[in-house]
């Protein structure tokens, strides 16, 4: 019984939420930009500069750095669209008849279910693995990237295809997800490495090398 009530209070905290941004909260100049925040060709060019960037840091950085991106994007899109969104079942804003009067037409309805988010899980995956990945590679905290992570997410509730919580559960499905593949870059970084090492020691043991051959 208590558990239900939490539910239905949580459910109306999250539709009394999205009725604020993506209604109360209107305003032209938003209604103009935030479509195209979270249209994903315009950063087409940011992701060309994450991977020149990649490889500024060094081949042997860039290509585990690119091929885990990748990978990073391919677990929260599969995850969240294949598995959680089923599971949840959770109709999409412009699905729920409560919600009609409220809903502005920015964008076009999309898929059935909303929870998690993908755009959400997506961005937060890229942002988790980007920030701890160059903070690893050369120290650098890039802060930023959460700020642009969490724009494109907020663009998605002001559109009307999300609730806050889908958003959240999206961002929380991503972070896990970047830091689980950042944990895989830090492995490998570290086998290179090793191997790095091991080559160099069979050189300077080698005879030829010894004998200055």
């Amino acid at each position: 019984m208590h558990m239900s009530l939490l539910l239905n209070w949580l459910d109306h905290l999250d539709k009394t939420l999205f009725v604020l941004i993506q209604h109360d909260s209107d305003h032209s100049l938003l209604d103009t930009i935030m479509p195209v925040l979270r249209d994903p060709l315009i950063w087409i060019p940011f992701y060309a500069f994450m991977g020149y960037y990649a490889f500024r840091q060094g081949k042997e950085k860039a290509w585990p750095f690119i091929i885990l991106t990748l990978l990073t994007f391919a677990v929260t899109d599969s995850v969240t669209a294949q598995l959680l969104k089923p599971l949840f079942g959770r109709l999409r804003p412009c699905h729920d008849p409560e919600l009609q009067p409220f809903l502005r037409g920015l964008v076009d309805c999309g898929g059935l279910y909303s929870m998690p988010s993908n755009h959400a899980a997506n961005h937060f995956g890229l942002a988790s693995f980007w920030y701890f990945t160059i903070r690893e590679m050369n120290g650098r905290r890039w802060s930023w990237l959460w700020v642009w992570a969490a724009a494109i997410c907020y663009a998605q509730i002001y559109v009307g295809k999300h609730y806050p919580f889908d958003i959240l559960a999206g961002a929380i499905t991503g972070f896990l997800t970047g830091l689980g593949t950042f944990r895989l870059f830090v492995y490998w970084e570290g086998r290179q490495r090793h191997r790095s090492v091991l080559f160099g020691d069979v050189l300077s043991k080698s005879p030829e090398v010894n004998s200055g051959l």
